[in-house]
């Protein structure tokens, strides 16, 4: 079984539709908080995503500095990635994360905690 994911929203639309192109399954946060999700905290969307059986993935590399945000992929001893480079463009973001995708399964499957960025030369674990 694949699993899903849920992109923050500094990911886009365009980055979700393109790697739903490419099958990946992918759930937005636009889609499940008003306001374009514009006032949803990090530690929110993440078990929100999370107790839906979605791994989160995010821009924000900040997020593994933050004990609060954290503690969702804590707490439910998953995984969470994000991007080491938030001025990729979209191309380059769907290609980055589209060519790590067999690393990115074999990390949900060890489970977490955990946070992986993903880079230009794959994923690489960042916490803890």
């Amino acid at each position: 079984m694949q699993p899903e994911f849920f992109f923050d929203r500094g990911l886009g639309k365009t980055v979700a539709r393109e790697l739903r192109a490419l099958d990946w399954t992918i759930h937005q946060i636009t889609d499940h908080f008003p306001r374009d999700a514009q006032d949803v905290p990090d530690e929110e969307w993440t078990e929100y995503g999370l107790t839906r059986g979605w791994v989160p993935l995010c821009k924000d590399s900040r997020i593994r500095g933050r004990d609060v945000e954290r503690e969702p992929v804590e707490r439910y001893d998953a995984v969470l990635f994000y991007l080491d480079n938030q001025q990729l463009l979209i191309k380059d973001m769907v290609t980055r994360i589209h060519q790590s995708q067999r690393h990115i399964h074999r990390a949900i499957e060890r489970g977490g905690p955990a946070l992986y960025a993903i880079g230009a030369n794959g994923i690489r674990k960042t916490w803890p």
